[in-house]
């Protein structure tokens, strides 16, 4: 499968406004943003866990990083609620799997070949500290070496948000709304720009909160099957 494979092309999709679709795993439901390859893939999904439901135990090649919507994500590790940013790097195993149900928001075989760096945050609990250097923006940073850097931010009321993406860039809105390029992008809506784009976007009445990724993109990873 192919979808929102050209990476040079700017890509809008308005996940909450897609049907769910089942996953080989009985009551596990996915919202697809761009994938390319089968059930190995480099993948950017939406996926609904209902409530007792689990993955068997696998091992993620190309790592897994994702960041829990809402409900309590679970595996031998520990339990994650809504807020908790984990990376799971390549050779790294568990066993997926939710118990009062869940949403996440999943990037699969993103990584360096190389990084074995583990991360865990919690980020309901903790500030946004401004960004000093852009008026109305705070920032929680996530993880960021030589290939990326992902963050959350929140945009006050109509704040005016310029971000040049050398390296291309990847927005999830969490809650709120901002609009960029005509359209209006609202709760796990989803924009990718390519290398060499600049973000030109402007909260809305309830200010904006999003998941930010830049710079993966000037040499983006792929799974072997789909090479």
């Amino acid at each position: 499968m192919q979808l929102n494979a050209d990476f040079s092309q700017r890509v809008a999709v308005h996940a909450a406004r897609l049907p769910w679709t089942p996953s080989p795993i009985a009551g596990v439901d996915r919202r697809m943003l761009d994938r390319i390859g089968g059930e190995i893939a480099r993948a950017t999904t939406i996926v609904r866990y209902a409530p007792a439901s689990r993955f068997s135990a696998h091992i993620h090649d190309g790592g897994e990083e994702f960041l829990v919507l809402d409900g309590v994500f679970s595996d031998e590790h520990g339990d994650y609620p809504a807020g908790s940013y984990i990376r799971n790097p390549p050779t790294s195993r568990h066993t997926p799997g939710s118990g009062p149900g869940c949403t996440i928001f999943v990037k699969l075989w993103q990584f360096a070949p190389k990084d074995r760096t583990r991360v865990c945050i919690d980020t309901s609990a903790l500030a946004f500290p401004p960004e000093p250097e852009r008026p109305g923006v705070e920032v929680i940073p996530l993880f960021r070496d030589d290939h990326e850097d992902v963050r959350l931010e929140r945009w006050a009321n109509g704040a005016k948000i310029v971000l040049p993406a050398p390296g291309g860039i990847e927005l999830l809105v969490l809650d709120g709304d901002f609009s960029e390029g005509g359209e209006t992008f609202e709760t796990q809506s989803w924009l990718r720009l390519p290398p060499g784009s600049t973000v030109h976007a402007t909260a809305g009445s309830q200010g904006a909160r999003v998941w930010v990724k830049a710079g993966h993109l000037a040499a983006p990873r792929t799974a072997p099957a789909a090479a």
